[in-house]
C-alpha cells in the first residue's frame, strides 16, 4: 500500500505521441495528477478521459501536469488515441501487472467473449508532488464511481492557498 507523504513508484512508459513519459522528469508547480484507467474496453474510461481532456487548461492553469496511463498494448492505446476524445491529455500505455501492483491498483481478469484484455488494472487516481511524494490517492475495484473533476479541482485550490498537508500519513 502506497503511504501519503512518501515516494511513488516510478512510471516510465510509452506514450501515443512516439514519446516517453517519466514521472521523475517532470515539474510541475504543484502536482501531476496520473489517472490510471482500464482501457480501451471501458466506456466509462471513454467517459472519465473525455471529460479530463475537455477540462485539461484547468488543471495546467493551476499548475497540475497530467497524465492518463492504462495496461493496454500499443495496438489498444493507438485506438483509444485516435477514437477517443481525449483532448491533449498525454496516453501511455504498456504498464506492467508489477507496477500496477505497486501503485496499489486492483487487478481484473478479463471476462470471456469481452472486449477486455487477458488481465488489466482497475481505475485509480494520484496527486504527485514535484519531488515524487503522493498527495492524494483513490482506488476503485470496479469501473464505477469515479472521483468527480470539479471536487479534485476545488480540493487542489483549497490545497495550493491554504498549504493544506498531506492526510493519512499514519496507514
Amino acid at each position: 500500500m502506497l503511504k501519503p507523504g512518501q515516494k511513488v513508484p516510478a512510471l516510465d512508459l510509452p506514450l501515443t505521441i512516439d514519446a516517453q513519459y517519466d514521472l521523475s522528469k517532470q515539474s510541475p508547480e504543484h502536482f501531476t495528477l496520473v489517472v490510471f484507467y482500464r482501457g480501451k474496453h471501458c466506456p466509462i474510461c471513454k467517459n472519465q478521459l473525455a471529460e479530463l481532456g475537455g477540462r485539461l487548461d484547468e488543471f495546467t492553469k493551476r499548475g497540475v501536469n497530467v497524465v492518463a496511463v492504462s495496461m493496454d498494448g500499443k495496438d489498444r492505446a493507438m485506438h483509444v488515441d485516435a477514437q477517443w476524445e481525449t483532448g491533449d491529455v498525454p496516453l501511455a500505455y504498456g504498464m506492467s501487472e508489477e507496477t500496477a501492483r505497486e501503485w496499489g491498483l486492483y487487478i481484473s481478469e478479463g471476462r470471456e467473449d469481452s472486449d477486455e484484455p487477458k488481465t488489466f488494472s482497475e481505475p485509480g487516481m494520484f496527486l504527485v508532488r514535484p519531488d515524487g511524494s503522493l498527495y492524494f490517492a483513490s482506488t476503485q475495484n470496479a469501473p464505477f464511481t469515479r472521483p468527480p473533476l470539479d471536487q479534485l479541482l476545488q480540493g487542489i485550490d483549497y490545497i495550493v492557498k491554504n498549504g493544506y498537508p498531506v492526510r493519512g500519513t499514519l496507514t
